[in-house]
């Protein structure tokens, strides 16, 4: 599975792009530069996959129509694949720097050794997309069916029935079903390879600022791993890294105009198929960068200068067949015009900021953040290296405007003006969410023009000219890189056996829905697809049990739902955690893994007359059980609390920076923690740990390494995650248990999340579990003494 998600994967995009690129390139006359045929295939299949979705019967089909879209470009534009390859042999650094982008782009993955995505606790939106992709792929743009009483339903109809932006979706979805991975893995190698497909135009701007070969490829690398770009690729923004490519290629295409402009009307082709891309994948408002990448061709068509001797009609001609193959690239997206406005202006308006503590300045644009977030100011020494380097950009910023003028690229210069000026007026008008994305989008531009500084020395003849060209070459390489590697080292990933046993429960329950999710991760939205799936405490719960958290993230508190709210749910999927409450006695344990348990409803059984949680004291629950039994004559079922010993915490030692605060203790940095526990008797145990441990962390026990545990991790950090049990044979009487963090390690996430909530332990078998407890009304004393978590009357036959 890891070696088809991060490497046979984004080959297969490769190809599909690639073949989709020689295609459009054929049709429009073959003046393409070969660097921008991944890309400009990309912006093909986009267009191909929104249509094909927008029809809801031709969806399914969707992944093969993308792949005879490729094949009649391999066959088509043959002779022209071969000699682009001839010439990739030749200069090879375009391919180089691609591969590097990848692979930079994906280090967390790659040297994790495993399928996962990374910022796993960041950002939960790359959830929506794998919902999406599968969605769409599967049904279109088809919302009649959707059952919007539970979250997966609310969650399609919210953003894919509301004009929200899909393109980056649909070519996802149809490309990774060719393979049929799961899409949670192949996720974060479509961002890389996104971000990957933008080296080619990065690298010709680049050869455009006079840099040549390895010059070229490292400042494409440079321009698209900048901190805050490398950071939104990390999240998974597929939005924001899909038209990081198309807005870079339509300024490679402005740059480039006299290839295209003074030739047949088809040459706006590529032009106008990727702005429809840029707008099916962002949305209206990606209409900004579409009008700064047609801002000089335009500027020449009517100045006249440039365009050949096509008259008023032929340049109508062509600001029509680009407008024609703009109209059909995006249609899903016109026809849903005033949902696609509505979504744009939501985001660019909204007061939510999202993950973000405080808006983003100007100062994210260069490319430089000493820190492991981009949402933190670096501190210490950090902070003044990054202002150093920054001012360094800054300046070479300003001296490569100077240089771009000098060469008279106007075209260039142009583009770069608008870009700039685009980013002043759309960040100042939009909300400090929106605004963060402008940043991400332009970021590029301002280090295009710091190696343009570099442009400029390099030419200059004197020695000295020469090595201040290595010294800012490697000063704005070193500012990026380090500033990467700092957010890979802080980079937490998402928990593979995990999510692989969660997966299985669609697949061995689909169709046997609607169920009940009471762990709180919106990636189950995907996960479990095919089983209706409904959590309390998601953005959008089941309005019927929404007050069982009682708000977004909370944790889901079972027992407190009423007798026959949960008569809708034939399944419940609960974590395994004996602190939590079982579900009603209605619902019997029908499947138990490592992580997940999933309880079924009795066939026939009836629902309890009443259900009320039991908490307090032995004799405040025996009074509550009494009161229910003279209620009625029914049955009475209890769910008697497991066996648990709790170790803890707070008399654990621990160095004093592992800050001890409501969430538990962090385990900041190199430590160990100890604490003593005593057991009431022999036999086996088994050990639990609730909190996150993304980097690994050493487990003791009297003494005996047990363990080695981390990328261990939770669906999102507002409520407390429950790892895997450790089962242990122990004696009676005292232990104690330590924790360890080693040093600095180059592993990917390292640096990130490590906290611990709770440790305890239960008995191995049913003292360790919530059994349940039946009397007679009449016999209701023979339930007191013993802590329940809840009771019912049930009926005679129940």
């Amino acid at each position: 599975m890891f070696v088809e998600s991060t490497l046979v994967y984004p080959a297969l995009l490769a190809v599909l792009c690639l073949g989709a690129g020689a295609l459009v390139d054929r049709c429009s006359g073959e003046r393409l530069p070969g660097t921008l045929l991944l890309a400009v295939g990309a912006a093909a299949l986009i267009a191909v996959s929104q249509l094909s979705t927008y029809i809801s019967a031709l969806a399914p089909a969707t992944p093969y129509l993308l792949l005879a879209l490729a094949a009649g470009g391999f066959v088509l534009a043959r002779s022209r694949l071969r000699a682009l390859a001839r010439s990739a042999r030749a200069t090879p650094w375009p391919v180089i720097a691609s591969l590097l982008v990848y692979a930079a782009a994906l280090a967390p993955v790659l040297l994790a050794g495993r399928p996962t995505f990374s910022s796993y606790l960041a950002l939960a939106d790359s959830a929506v997309h794998m919902l999406g992709g599968d969605f769409l792929i599967r049904h279109g743009q088809d919302y009649a069916h959707l059952d919007l009483r539970n979250s997966y339903g609310q969650f399609v109809n919210a953003y894919y029935n509301s004009g929200y932006p899909s393109g980056a979706d649909t070519l996802f979805g149809a490309s990774a079903s060719l393979l049929r991975p799961p899409l949670i893995w192949s996720f974060q190698p479509f961002n890389a390879f996104m971000l990957a497909a933008a080296t080619g135009p990065a690298w010709l701007l680049a050869r455009r600022l006079s840099l040549r070969g390895p010059w070229a490829g490292l400042a494409a690398l440079t321009v698209l791993l900048g901190a805050l770009d490398y950071a939104y690729e990390l999240l998974g923004s597929v939005k924001e890294i899909s038209a990081i490519a198309m807005v870079l290629t339509l300024g490679a295409l402005a740059v480039a105009h006299r290839l295209w402009l003074a030739g047949p009307v088809r040459r706006v082709i590529p032009m106008a198929l990727v702005s429809g891309a840029g707008v099916s994948v962002l949305g209206v408002g990606f209409g900004a960068w579409a009008l700064v990448g047609a801002a000089v061709p335009l500027a020449v068509l009517a100045g006249g200068r440039r365009s050949g001797r096509r008259g008023p009609k032929g340049r109508l001609a062509m600001i029509a067949a680009g407008a024609l193959t703009l109209l059909i690239a995006a249609l899903p997206t016109w026809t849903h015009l005033s949902g696609s406005l509505n979504v744009t202006q939501g985001i660019a308006s909204t007061a939510n900021a999202g993950n973000l503590q405080a808006p983003l300045g100007a100062s994210h644009l260069l490319g430089v953040w000493l820190r492991g977030s981009y949402k933190s100011a670096p501190t210490g020494a950090s902070l003044t290296v990054t202002h150093i380097l920054i001012a360094v950009t800054v300046v070479a910023a300003v001296l490569g405007a100077a240089h771009v003028l000098r060469m008279r690229a106007y075209a260039l210069a142009g583009w770069l003006a608008c870009m700039l000026l685009a980013w002043l007026a759309v960040g100042k008008s939009v909300s400090t969410w929106a605004g963060a994305k402008t940043l991400v989008l332009t970021a590029p531009v301002v280090m295009l023009l710091a190696w343009g500084a570099v442009a400029s020395l390099g030419a200059l003849a004197s020695r000295p000219s020469r090595l201040a060209a290595w010294a800012l070459a490697l000063a704005l390489t070193g500012g990026v890189l380090s500033s990467d590697a700092l957010q890979y080292h802080s980079t937490n990933l998402a928990p593979t056996a995990r999510y692989e046993e969660l997966g299985s429960l669609d697949s061995r329950f689909a169709g046997r829905g609607p169920t009940l999710f009471t762990d709180f991760d919106e990636y189950a939205l995907y996960e479990l697809r095919d089983l209706d799936v409904g959590g309390p405490n998601f953005v959008y719960p089941p309005p019927a049990l929404a007050a069982l958290a009682g708000g977004h993230g909370r944790p889901v508190q079972l027992d407190r739902a009423p007798a026959r709210a949960l008569l809708a749910y034939p399944l419940i999927i609960t974590r395994r955690d004996p602190t939590l409450a079982r579900p009603p006695s209605v619902y019997r344990l029908q499947w138990r893994g490592v992580y997940y348990e999933v309880w079924q409803r009795r066939s026939g059984a009836s629902p309890a007359i009443a259900h009320i949680p039991l908490s307090g004291s032995a004799r405040d629950q025996c009074a509550s059980i009494a009161r229910m039994a003279a209620s009625g004559g029914a049955l009475l079922s209890a769910a008697a609390v497991p066996e648990i010993v709790t170790v803890s915490l707070a008399r654990s030692s621990h160095p004093a920076r592992w800050a001890v605060g409501r969430r538990g203790v962090l385990l900041s940095g190199v430590g160990r923690l100890s604490a003593g526990f005593a057991l009431p008797r022999a036999g086996p145990w088994e050990l639990w740990f609730a909190g996150g441990l993304m980097p690994s962390v050493a487990i003791e026990l009297d003494g005996r390494t047990l363990a080695h545990v981390g990328g261990q991790l939770g669906g999102n950090s507002l409520v407390r995650n429950i790892l895997a049990p450790r089962q242990v044979s122990l004696s009676a009487g005292e232990h104690t248990l330590a924790l360890s963090r080693a040093g600095v390690t180059l592993a990917p996430g390292d640096g990130g999340l490590a906290e611990l909530s709770a440790i305890f332990l239960t008995p191995a078998g049913p003292r360790g579990e919530a059994r349940l407890e039946r009397a007679p009304a009449t016999r209701w004393r023979s339930l007191c003494g013993v802590s329940h978590q809840w009771v019912e009357q049930i009926p005679s036959r129940g």
